[in-house]
């Protein structure tokens, strides 16, 4: 795994109708909603790292600690920019920020831990076995 501090990834968004708290659950202002700009995090995360992951392995989002700072209509850009800090065995921790044509509109951290897809898919599995019953 070929993955060291200071490799970026990038990931854009105009935001529409379909991006904004209401139409996803969030709230009542038709503005990015919080879980939409999240995605936009993960998604820049990914494209910083997922081209150096070796065969059969996925990163899988652990931690997010940010902050969603201003707000952005319908109709604006935004872009998130994740850069690897630190990697520390299987985990890779980024910086993050996001920006929308005027302002700053969120930062924080964001953790990956780099699984086996195989082995990850099999613990998915057991899990159904040993739900309780009733389950929904």
């Amino acid at each position: 795994m070929d993955i060291h501090p200071g490799m970026t990834g990038t990931a854009e968004l105009v935001v529409g109708e379909e991006h904004t708290a209401p139409s996803i659950g969030s709230g009542r202002v038709h503005v990015l909603a919080t879980p939409v700009m999240i995605n936009l995090i993960e998604a820049a995360s990914l494209a910083a790292i997922e081209d150096q992951l070796p065969e059969g392995t996925q990163s899988l989002g652990t931690l997010l600690n940010v902050r969603h700072i201003a707000a952005t209509p319908v109709g604006m850009k935004v872009r998130a920019l994740a850069e690897v800090t630190a990697v520390n065995g299987r985990t890779v921790r980024f910086a993050v920020t996001v920006k929308d044509e005027v302002d700053l509109i969120g930062d924080g951290v964001h953790e990956r831990v780099v699984v086996n897809v195989a082995k990850f898919d099999q613990r998915v599995q057991n899990k159904l076995v040993t739900a309780p019953p009733g389950r929904k």
